[in-house]
């Protein structure tokens, strides 16, 4: 072979040497599992993603409302809308009750809700509150109304009740005295601690009758609202409500009920015996379970000392 000859160019045949080519590959085809992964499921989860992202820019937004965004949303035609603001409302003004005094018009628009909203009792349960916390004197005559016994919702009747207290004015002592007599035990312990709310000792010979009431929490009501009004009628509630074994016995009452029925009682009794209170405070103080009720027994017997 002539050494100058030129080599074969890529075109020139393989030998018989040379591998065969590979076959090409096969198909693939998708199962029906994937296949419905694929269409379906992924799509899915990526809607459920987009909404969740959504929602909680949502929230955060709707978190950072103002006074003012939760007025707007009272007259929403959504009714979840109108009691979230409703509450957000009363939360705010648990805080602070002086927050709708910088928004002009903002009581009586309360007012006007409250009085528009009777086919939505949550919503009025929370504005009952907002008046209550405002102290909203011009509200008297919407929550008198709101805790008749002609009102069909109890819960309505004991926020607007526990409102009539908070705002102590004297003209609500009617509708508290009639609520004292009522069927309903929540209704009968909340026009109670109004009364003790209200301030106003002409009734205390309403309040002592209840202290043989069936219900234990009726009964603890009236005796601390006796106590605020300064009379002693009730110190023997106030001594069950510090022995343990008694306050075991009540039907489903819990430890953490059991230790604030007990904090309750201790400022209470110091109040309304005065030196009397000690041998039992110190007694509290010294050997109590509870850190908190040591702590409210120390702090009875130093407010005695002072005083």
């Amino acid at each position: 072979m002539d050494p100058t000859a030129a080599p074969p160019t890529e075109t020139s045949p393989p030998s018989a040497s040379s591998p065969p080519s590979a076959p090409p590959a096969p198909e693939r085809r998708e199962g029906p599992l994937r296949l419905v992964f694929g269409l379906f499921v992924v799509p899915l989860i990526v809607v459920l993603l987009c909404v969740a992202v959504f929602i909680g820019f949502g929230w955060v937004a709707y978190e950072r409302q103002g006074v003012s965004d939760y007025l707007n949303d009272l007259q929403s035609f959504w009714p979840n809308r109108r009691w979230q603001a409703a509450y957000e409302l009363s939360k705010i003004l648990a805080a602070d009750p002086e927050a709708l005094n910088n928004e002009p018009g903002a009581v009586a628009e309360v007012r006007r809700q409250f009085a528009d909203a009777v086919s939505d009792p949550r919503v009025r349960r929370y504005l009952a509150l907002v008046l209550g916390r405002t102290r909203d004197r011009q509200a008297l005559p919407l929550l008198t109304q709101a805790a008749a016994a002609s009102n069909p919702d109890p819960e309505t009747r004991i926020y607007a009740l526990w409102s009539l207290g908070a705002i102590g004015d004297p003209a609500a002592l009617p509708a508290l005295r009639e609520a004292l007599t009522d069927s309903d035990a929540g209704v009968r312990k909340t026009a109670a601690f109004a009364l003790g709310s209200l301030g106003d000792p002409r009734a205390v010979s309403n309040l002592e009758p209840l202290l043989a009431d069936p219900v234990p929490d009726v009964r603890w009501n009236a005796a601390l609202a006796l106590a605020r009004l300064g009379s002693p009628a009730g110190v023997a509630v106030l001594e069950q409500m510090l022995d343990r074994s008694l306050l075991a016995q009540v039907p489903g009452i819990t430890s953490e009920q059991q230790e604030e029925a007990m904090i309750s009682a201790i400022g209470a009794l110091a109040a309304a015996r005065g030196d009397a209170a000690r041998p039992l405070l110190d007694r509290l103080a010294e050997s109590d379970p509870s850190l908190k009720v040591r702590q409210a027994a120390l702090a009875a017997r130093k407010a005695l000392g002072e005083g």
